[in-house]
């Protein structure tokens, strides 16, 4: 049985966007099979701000690998062992918060890759093999082929060592969030400030000087999503289930507020 192809992986290969699907309230199969029939291609398992319990997120990795669906956990900066654990259950790739220079980036890598480029220990549960696990050295070859590893920018420090974050081997994508950078440069949501727009093109030169992939999150006014992606962003965080379930019940009820308005006037 080979290993189950990671979608979000093979399209920034292909150049076409990744889009991801944040599940933070949302829990059980149903997820990633809802996020895939509305385009997403990757689901993001909030291991950081978000509730999620690691049977939690091993349920919605198992979940996610038939569904098409990229199972990726954002771990916690501290919590490099959690990460592991998570791509021994099912997870695809690991989004690992606040990493701010080149020794954080190698200290990911070590964590979370096999080697010759990483220490990981064996322990995978074979899921990504649909349990049909071949030998471990070629098992572990196919599973590290498969990982996206990604690096968070969320610091003045994060985008000044950029480029030696994304010279660092095993690490594919370095993600600008959005929310927490802008809060670092003294400019919380101001996402077309000048100070912010230089931290996008900073970063989008590392990626490209080093050809990696640039990633972005927290950013969901539409201008400023079309300026970062024309500079190249293509693993994009699309919002999170709570976000897009308030939003389609604000403008139902709106509509029905302006039926029943209409209505009185009949």
């Amino acid at each position: 049985m080979a290993v189950i192809s990671n979608t979000a992986k093979q399209r920034l290969l292909a150049g076409k966007p990744a889009l991801g699907f944040q599940a933070s309230l949302m829990r059980g199969p149903a997820v990633p099979q809802i996020a895939r029939a509305a385009g997403y291609h990757w689901l993001c398992i909030d291991g950081e701000h978000g509730s999620t319990s690691i049977s939690d997120s091993v349920q919605l990795c198992i979940a996610s690998l038939p569904a098409g669906i990229a199972p990726i956990v954002r771990a916690r900066q501290q919590a490099l062992d959690e990460a592991a654990r998570a791509l021994d259950n099912g997870a695809q790739g690991v989004i690992v918060p606040n990493v701010n220079d080149a020794r954080e980036a190698r200290d990911m890598v070590e964590a979370l890759r096999y080697a010759p480029l990483g220490a990981r220990n064996w322990g995978a549960n074979g899921v990504q093999f649909a349990y049909e696990v071949p030998n471990v050295a070629q098992a572990q070859v196919e599973m590290d082929h498969e990982i996206l590893l990604v690096a968070m920018i969320e610091s003045a420090e994060g985008v000044a060592n950029a480029s030696e974050i994304a010279a660092t081997e095993g690490v594919d994508v370095l993600f600008i969030g959005g929310v927490d950078l802008s809060l670092g440069l003294g400019v919380p949501g101001q996402f077309g400030h000048p100070r912010v727009q230089a931290a996008f093109e900073s970063v989008a030169a590392a990626c490209r000087q080093h050809g990696k992939h640039l990633g972005m999150g927290g950013i969901y006014d539409e201008e400023w999503t079309v300026r970062y992606m024309g500079l190249g962003a293509r693993f994009v965080a699309g919002g999170s289930d709570q976000a897009f379930v308030l939003a389609q019940a604000r403008a139902r009820a709106r509509f029905l507020e302006s039926c029943a308005q209409s209505s009185k006037t009949h």
